[in-house]
């Protein structure tokens, strides 16, 4: 017999032989039950009584991160962290899994999942296709359960229901199915809601599922963004090589690495169509900021948890032109962002509405301390009745302020060179007591920072440890941190310009100290969260960290492959790859050229720098406004592991609050 006769033959048994005996029973007649093989007995019971182990419903966001349009891609990263080591996910599980993704994506994993995000260019607002009102405001959250502890799963028939917690409205619709499989439910958000499992007829197991969505906003500037890791990174062709010379007869100008593609001149329209990549490309804002990266681990190491993720940090930013001024950005496009950070993050929070206009001509100068927010300052407010909690704020700001790009210029470019008297390209170029002046009154801009966080995006008095002020990581240190990257070209032979100076390097790692300190009194006084525990992690890791000469891989070689003939040397770019895991944690001047290669149209050049006979400045902004100086995604990996290791202290201690 079957199992499913046995079943049928069962509950027919079950059904007739009250009957049989009582009619017996009732004419005198003792009717004795045939005797069956215990195990026969056995096999009867188990399908009748109810399961002997606990059963247990267990549940999981399906979607953690909402930014991901797509749960595949959330999936992903969740597996990756799942297979990693203990030891791994408890000591730097970002870093440990970028590493693991990029041995498996050649490209980096960001580029099949950038297309797929919950991010509108066009119009520079976060919101996903299927439902452009519920990005920032979800009514509900798809979970995944299942139903463990159940004997012979796959021939049981489980009926699902969910109702809304705290309701007294009726159940939703049943749904059977074998207990074995999982079911997709959906569920209301905030309140959450009751799931409950019968077995003919039966509850056999219960439980309450309450999705908690954290809304965690990214502001700041190319070291908050992800600059120098474009998601779909430049590729090189494998034959061509491209010339910058004007006459083709300079031979510093000639054999460098070409774009794929079918252009016939650099800067021209199908050039530039094979630009790298970015979620924005004004902003040059990545999939792999250490924001987006640390936000992203949130979601996935906690089943119950979701979060709601808005990344606004823009390279070239500082706090007053970008977080409370409107900035265009560092790349030219037809649609850059509209409003200030300060204000989009604002409008974000209104969840599709629109915000008021606050004019502030008072508030957050300080008197006359930060001059630039005097006059005419007007942001973005939404009403408070309206706006959603922001659970935790991210920060990156301060290095553009004091002049990080100024600085190294002056430690890369030679007195002499003509790109210092081009410095506009770069901010213009000064030293470590212009530098060290702006730190000294950089302590008033946070305190503006401090107030529009508070006043406009409401974060409450008492709970500013929910901003996130996280420092920058050294540049230019060797070995233990004692030492500086030596004089040399190594890494930056694209632009024959550029050579490192020991001696201003050293005088940059005094003025970034300076920085680090005046950023964590600042924090403190701000009671904001200071995260800088990654900062010994990049010791050994600077700028300068590879091989100058022959590399014992192609991926740690700090030189630039240039054509000699028909020959590429030290290897062919097509082969260069630019999320290979590395020794050093900066992008170099000859890393940038290689990874996001940025240049700009011919009319730009001429209409911008009147420049029609100096198309070799290209190289320039190829190895400088492509990320030059700031970290790989393995660099941003470790730094969203400080972050995120900050981050669950903060949000434990407001859950204990609950």
């Amino acid at each position: 017999m079957g199992r499913h006769s046995r079943r049928l033959f069962a509950a027919w048994l079950m059904c007739v032989m009250p009957a049989i005996a009582g009619a017996a029973t009732a004419q005198g007649v003792d009717v004795p039950l045939a005797e069956e093989p215990a195990g026969a007995v056995r096999g009867i019971e188990d399908l009748l009584a109810p399961p002997r182990e606990p059963v247990e419903i267990v549940w999981r966001v399906e979607n953690p991160f909402r930014l991901f349009a797509d749960s595949a891609d959330s999936e992903m990263h969740r597996a990756t962290w799942l297979d990693l080591l203990p030891e791994q996910r408890a000591a730097n599980p970002v870093l440990s899994a970028e590493r693991a993704l990029a041995a498996r994506h050649r490209e980096g994993w960001a580029e099949a999942v950038s297309e797929k995000i919950c991010w509108d260019p066009e119009h520079n607002i976060y919101s996903c296709e299927k439902d452009k009102s519920d990005y920032i405001s979800p009514r509900e959250h798809i979970v995944v359960a299942e139903l463990k502890g159940v004997p012979d799963a796959g021939s049981v028939t489980c009926q699902w229901l969910t109702a809304p917690s705290g309701l007294t409205a009726k159940r939703g619709e049943a749904i059977d199915q074998p207990c074995s499989e999982p079911i997709r439910l959906s569920i209301p958000f905030p309140e959450g809601a009751v799931i409950e499992v019968e077995i003919g007829g039966r509850k056999v197991g219960v439980a309450r599922a309450k999705v908690s969505d954290l809304f965690i906003v990214g502001m700041g500037d190319s070291f908050a963004s992800g600059e120098g890791n474009p998601d779909v990174p430049v590729r090189f062709s494998r034959e061509r090589a491209a010339d910058y010379s004007t006459n083709g007869k300079d031979g510093d100008l000639t054999g460098f690495p070409a774009r794929v593609g079918a252009w016939s001149a650099i800067g021209d329209n199908a050039f530039i169509e094979e630009n790298a990549r970015w979620s924005d490309q004004a902003c040059h804002r990545s999939l792999y900021s250490h924001q987006l990266r640390a936000a992203l681990q949130l979601a996935i190491e906690d089943p119950h948890r979701a979060v709601t993720f808005v990344g606004l940090a823009c390279s070239g930013a500082e706090i007053t032109q970008g977080l409370f001024l409107r900035y265009k950005g560092n790349e030219w496009v037809p649609n850059p962002p509209e409003y200030s950070q300060i204000s989009a993050a604002a409008e974000a929070q209104c969840g599709g509405r629109i915000a008021d206009e606050k004019e502030l001509p008072e508030a957050y100068h300080m008197r006359g301390m930060v001059p630039e927010l005097k006059g005419n300052l007007i942001l973005r407010e939404c009403p408070r009745e309206k706006a959603r909690r922001i659970d935790l704020v991210m920060v990156s700001i301060g290095g553009n302020d004091i002049g990080f790009a100024r600085l190294v210029a002056n430690a890369v470019l030679d007195d002499a060179s003509v790109l210092k008297k081009l410095s506009g390209w770069f901010g213009g170029v000064y030293g470590t007591t212009e530098a060290s002046q702006r730190i000294d009154v950089l302590d008033e801009r946070y305190k503006a920072l401090n107030r529009a966080l508070h006043y406009i995006l409401q974060i409450p008095w008492d709970e500013a440890d929910r901003v996130l002020l996280t420092a920058y990581p050294p540049l230019a240190l060797v070995g233990d941190g004692t030492q500086v990257c030596p004089d040399g070209r190594a890494g930056m032979e694209v632009v024959k310009d550029f050579s490192l100076s020991s001696a201003r390097a050293r005088a940059g790692v005094w003025v970034s100290d300076k920085l680090y300190r005046s950023m964590k009194a600042s924090a403190g006084a701000n009671k904001w969260s200071f995260v800088d525990e990654h900062r010994a992690e990049f010791l050994g890791r600077g700028i300068c960290a590879g091989y100058a000469a022959e590399a014992l891989r192609s991926d740690d070689d700090l030189r630039l492959p240039r054509k000699v003939g028909d020959t590429w040397v030290p290897y062919n770019p097509a082969d260069y790859r630019a999320y290979a895991s590395r020794q050093r944690w900066f992008r170099t001047p000859n890393d940038a050229f290689m990874t996001g290669n940025f240049h700009v149209s011919q009319s730009i050049l001429r209409k911008v720098l009147n420049m029609e006979a100096l198309s070799g400045f290209q190289l320039t902004l190829a190895a400088t406004y492509s990320g030059a100086f700031h970290p790989t995604a393995e660099g941003q990996a470790a730094i969203a592991d400080a972050v995120v290791a900050r981050a669950r202290t903060v949000l434990e201690r407001y859950e204990r609050r609950r």
